[in-house]
């Protein structure tokens, strides 16, 4: 099992020092990896029809994750940097590609791009980019993706694309990990289809009982036995006699990775939330690296 924390996107402000010191202290504590959120907007909820139903308002921070994983990047040396999720059909795809494939190439080959759909309609409009047809375009925007990163021309006519005989450089070493985020039916069968991994949120059983429906989608394409992550996000709030329950859970139900949050445990700082991956490594019993 990797066992990894999630940076608390909302509690650091614009702390370069924080975010810095947080990377480095989950690496040196033990944890395998840092995944990051993503919204580019936060629009007030109030007055919207259809309503907004997501967690997150104009009120919340947000550090743009790929710039900011690019940072980290730079203050780590061995953990695994990712992304759950950054909501790919509001960006465009020939720019994610040169993003991502950067930071894949500035970290050594230690980036992960988790991919979802989103939820905020009102951000995807001010992003001048359709909410209707967000699922077909990740679709298309994964294979883009994947011939951006591993050809060295690309000659591309889509729904949604048309790349004439170009391509990017610098190509990234390798074909970067793409792994999918959600909750949804549509999100599960992609992820089946196109993904080398699925990170899950929500409540334990629910997680447990999507994760049995994925691999019933993988039997179903045909990819029973390849390689493919499952994740789930681990709440840092219940305290220590939960956390061990959780991962016993999450083994027994075939887990391959955990990420531990503290962004909604009522920390009242970024040093708290530093503080709090000492304590939950502990109890865990993660090995710290020299």
């Amino acid at each position: 099992m990797r066992i990894g924390a999630t940076f608390p996107q909302t509690r650091f402000l614009g702390d370069p020092v924080a975010a810095r010191d947080f990377a480095q202290a989950a690496e040196e504590l033990g944890y395998t990896h840092v995944l990051v959120y993503d919204h580019v907007l936060g629009a007030e909820h109030a007055g919207r029809d259809p309503k907004l139903w997501g967690p997150y308002t104009e009120h919340d921070p947000f550090h743009e994750p790929l710039v900011l994983l690019g940072f980290l990047a730079g203050a780590t040396s061995r953990i695994e940097l990712g992304t759950a999720v950054v909501v790919l059909p509001q960006r465009q795809t020939a720019l994610v590609a040169k993003q991502a494939a950067e930071i894949d190439l500035l970290s050594g080959g230690r980036f992960r791009l988790g991919v979802g759909v989103g939820w905020n309609y009102v951000e995807y409009e001010s992003l001048n980019e359709d909410y209707s047809t967000r699922g077909a375009r990740c679709t298309e925007q994964v294979e883009v993706l994947r011939r951006l990163w591993t050809e060295p021309l690309v000659d591309f006519e889509g729904r949604f694309h048309r790349i004439d005989r170009a391509s990017i450089l610098p190509r990234p070493a390798r074909s970067i990990p793409i792994w999918f985020g959600g909750f949804k039916e549509p999100s599960l069968r992609r992820a089946a289809r196109l993904g080398d991994g699925f990170t899950f949120s929500g409540k334990p059983h629910l997680l447990v009982e999507g994760a049995g429906r994925l691999r019933e989608l993988l039997h179903e394409a045909g990819r029973e036995g390849d390689p493919f992550g499952f994740e789930a996000f681990v709440e840092y709030e219940p305290g220590p006699e939960h956390w061990q329950e959780d991962i016993r859970t999450y083994e027994e139900a075939g887990f391959t990775h955990l990420a531990m949050r503290s962004i909604d445990a009522g920390l009242p700082d970024p040093q708290a939330h530093i503080d709090a991956l000492a304590t939950y490594a502990e109890a865990v019993g993660l090995r710290p690296t020299a």
